[in-house]
């Protein structure tokens, strides 16, 4: 596909690295840089598909970085590619725009999954920060008036679904626990995102949990990419 990426990170050796592995895997690496301002400039001249940027960076940090493309260049992608697992970070990359915060100790193969699904509009958080996500939503929510319930227009089934999914699990997993096949599993989430108006599986966790969804007592899957 050779999609175009910017990378921003003060570690050369970690951007090198990074460099390789993605310029293996077919996807065009057209700079990588070690501060914000050098990335700003960059994309104020390269067309680029995204940006991949470090959370934790000497004179301007990601978050400001963020700010500063978000302001400029609205629509292009950026995902945090971090070791945090603050919630004051995840937060405040995805109310900043980031349409992806992931981990740096993630599976290669994983991170150019994650990579092209944000390419194509979706929101990917690294799954080990799904109880950080849940708990800073649910911390918002205590100071929100009670809400219209969103869900009423789910049937029992996609609701029952829609509980899994609040807990993080893979179609795989929701399709063993309760029955069908992984086939049903995926109509069942695409009938669910397109009810609730909303892109992806993370938005609709999300909603759940800030809505006071019950949880499942599932156990969480292996560590995957959502």
């Amino acid at each position: 596909m050779n999609e175009r990426i910017l990378l921003i990170d003060d570690h050369t050796l970690f951007r090198a690295g990074l460099r390789d592995l993605l310029t293996r895997r077919k996807i065009n690496v057209v700079a990588d840089v070690g501060n914000g301002s050098e990335g700003v400039k960059i994309i104020d001249d390269e067309q680029l598909d995204i940006v991949l940027l470090d959370m934790r960076m000497p004179e301007m940090d990601g978050i400001s970085v963020l700010k500063v493309i978000k302001a400029a260049h609205p629509d292009l992608p950026v995902a945090m590619l971090t070791t945090s697992s603050d919630e004051s970070d995840l937060v405040g990359a995805l109310r900043n725009g980031a349409q992806g915060y992931l981990l740096k100790d993630m599976e290669p193969d994983d991170l150019v999954v994650a990579l092209r699904d944000i390419i194509s509009g979706k929101t990917v958080v690294a799954p080990d920060l799904a109880p950080v996500l849940a708990s800073a939503v649910q911390g918002d929510n205590q100071e929100k008036s009670e809400k219209e319930d969103p869900f009423a227009v789910l049937t029992p089934r996609e609701f029952e679904i829609l509980t899994l999914l609040a807990e993080g699990q893979s179609n795989k997993v929701i399709a063993r626990n309760l029955g069908i096949s992984d086939g049903t599993v995926k109509l069942h989430v695409k009938a669910i995102l397109r009810k609730l108006n909303i892109s992806s599986r993370i938005t609709a966790a999300v909603m759940a949990v800030e809505h006071g969804v019950k949880k499942s007592p599932i156990t969480m899957p292996p560590k995957r990419v959502l």
